[in-house]
């Protein structure tokens, strides 16, 4: 296929030399990992962007020896990864990769949320921050005048806190992404820098909450030749910004990969006395897939793509740090539903709501239950799934329906919601009445209000669990509406019937990858249930450091090379 053959139009390739030499390379005996002795030298923990956990099953067949099979054949993989909670976006994901927590011990629940004491106007950032600002913007960049950026909200620590509290802060930890959020929070509080782009022209950026101007090494990479390589291997044009032109193909990963060598060097992680730490978190398979879903073509040769990418970075590793002395570790935020026009002609219940209508049927019923003959705009704007918060303003002292408690409020808006959903069906139906075989129906699951889940008033299930652990204190008064499996919002922003989404609690979004190499590592599958908070748990017990402030996972001990017994001499 033309498009899977594009992708192979390298921006730069690793030599023939290097990748020689990688396949030459077996994992060193096992030796007692202390990162306060520099073992291993550099820990990589690599999170791909909307990653689900079947597709390296799925492509196995077409990846190269050296790429993810490095980590399947010479790793430890285990390929039944599921996230225990519901909130299966970008920022809680890589929250919980780096802290071994849920939302309901980092904080984090969505990418962006109301915050009444910050912003009444517009939703705060995951990691946005006014008392910092950008550094790093490009002249010519249309970037507007913005916040800057900092783990302000996560409210637990990462792996790579830990490492550098262990070691005094002469560990170093540097966290790389596209995207803001997903640079800064697996790295976490005390990481000694964070990067992300300007989504305009694609130069990498930071906060002055890290430092107050971009290093030597990082002007060079963005002077450099790196972002027009990348544009003319994305066949961009200029127009539009970088980060949806050129990210929404496999020359962003290469260029994201390129930046983490430069970084690696820059910074000289590997040369420490102690361990150092990297976290890349690669954003375009996240970008492409909610565009043309995981059953494409495009996603097809994105994963073969970075496979390829990866197999060029992990031979750079070994020869400019030695993979003998590198753990790397693999994951993803979340997974990501098939499209719904897709799945539905195969038989599946597939739908997707109208949010439009839905906001609009929830006004009009909470005006006739609470205002009377009034126009009220209960819901703040911007709503989406599965959260949908109500107005402050409407309840407070002077408001149109002061003296509402939250209680009542909350519990109206879920009835409401459900009302909506029920109408929006009888119109499919009523529509379709005379065209043969119905279109699926919308079906609620459940709807949940911010005290029921406060109070932990939920099923006592594992599924009552997933929503305990998506729960934090932050946000209005809301109700969460949980639609049934394969079920989202109207995707027409995302390219109408080829689109598709994430953010609920069934499996296909909460299905990741987890896989370990290095020598402190056992080679092997290992089936049977585990969640991506065991990454924090492992890393740090392998480490000889804390586990970080909130985490909960276990530690994979089934993947850990036995150690050999000390000799005993008298």
């Amino acid at each position: 296929m033309p498009f899977l053959r594009s992708i192979f139009s390298p921006i730069r390739r690793c030599s023939a030399a290097c990748l020689s030499l990688l396949l030459a390379v077996a994992p060193a005996a096992p030796a007692r990992a202390q990162a306060y002795s520099a073992r291993p030298k550099l820990v990589v923990l690599i999170v791909i962007d909307q990653f689900r956990g079947d597709y390296l099953q799925r492509y196995r067949s077409e990846l190269s020896p050296r790429g993810f099979r490095l980590l399947l054949d010479h790793g430890a993989w285990f390929p039944d990864c599921y996230y225990n909670y519901a909130n299966t976006m970008t920022a809680p994901g890589h929250s919980t990769l780096g802290t071994g927590a849920y939302t309901d011990g980092h904080g984090i629940q969505a990418n962006e949320f109301w915050d009444a004491s910050r912003s009444l106007t517009h939703k705060v950032t995951s990691v946005e921050d006014e008392r910092y600002r950008l550094v790093g913007i490009p002249s010519d960049s249309t970037t507007p005048a913005t916040p800057g950026a900092s783990p302000l909200n996560l409210r637990a620590t990462t792996v790579g806190d830990e490492l550098r509290l262990a070691t005094q802060g002469r560990s170093k930890v540097i966290g790389i992404s596209l995207k803001d959020r997903a640079a800064i929070l697996p790295a976490g509080q005390a990481a000694n820098a964070a990067y992300w782009v300007d989504q305009p022209t694609g130069a990498f950026l930071t906060s002055t909450y890290y430092r107050s101007n971009l290093p030597a090494w990082a002007q060079a990479f963005n002077s450099g030749p790196a972002r027009t390589q990348a544009a003319q291997a994305a066949h961009w044009d200029g127009h539009g910004k970088f980060f949806n032109k050129v990210g929404i193909t496999p020359a962003g990963n290469e260029y994201e990969i390129q930046f983490a060598e430069a970084a690696i060097q820059g910074e000289k992680l590997g040369q420490s006395p102690t361990t150092d730490m990297l976290t890349l978190s690669l954003s375009p398979n996240d970008i492409m897939g909610h565009k043309f879903g995981p059953d494409s073509e495009q996603e097809q040769a994105m994963v073969l793509g970075l496979d390829h990418d990866l197999a060029g970075f992990f031979a750079w590793l070994d020869q400019h740090v030695g993979l003998a002395n590198v753990w790397i570790a693999l994951s993803a935020d979340h997974g990501v539903a098939p499209v719904p026009a897709q799945a539905a002609a195969l038989g599946i219940h597939a739908a997707t709501v109208d949010m439009k209508a839905l906001v609009a049927s929830v006004n009009a019923a909470l005006n006739a239950r609470f205002t009377p003959g009034q126009s009220v705009a209960y819901l703040m704007p911007g709503e989406d799934l599965p959260y949908f918060q109500l107005d402050p303003r409407v309840f407070a002292p002077g408001g149109a329906a002061a003296g509402v408690t939250e209680k009542t409020a909350e519990e109206a808006l879920g009835a409401a919601l459900r009302s909506g959903v029920d109408e929006q069906n009888t119109a499919v139906a009523h529509e379709q009445a005379t065209s043969g075989k119905l279109p699926p129906m919308l079906q609620v699951v459940g709807t949940y209000t911010k005290l029921q889940l406060a109070d932990g008033e939920l099923p006592q299930t594992p599924f009552g669990a997933e929503l305990a652990h998506s729960y934090t204190d932050r946000g209005l008064w809301y109700t969460m509406l949980v639609l049934a499996g394969y079920q989202m919002e109207d995707l027409s922003g995302w390219g109408g019937k080829t689109g598709t989404t994430h953010f609920s609690p069934w499996n296909y979004d909460r299905h990741v990858p987890l896989a370990f190499y290095g020598s402190a590592f056992r080679t092997g599958t290992y089936r049977g249930r585990v969640e991506p908070v065991d990454l924090a748990a492992t890393l740090a017990s392998m480490l000889g450091i804390n586990q970080p402030s909130a985490a909960i996972g276990h530690v994979l001990t089934e993947a850990i090379q036995v150690q050999p017994s000390p000799v005993q001499t008298r």
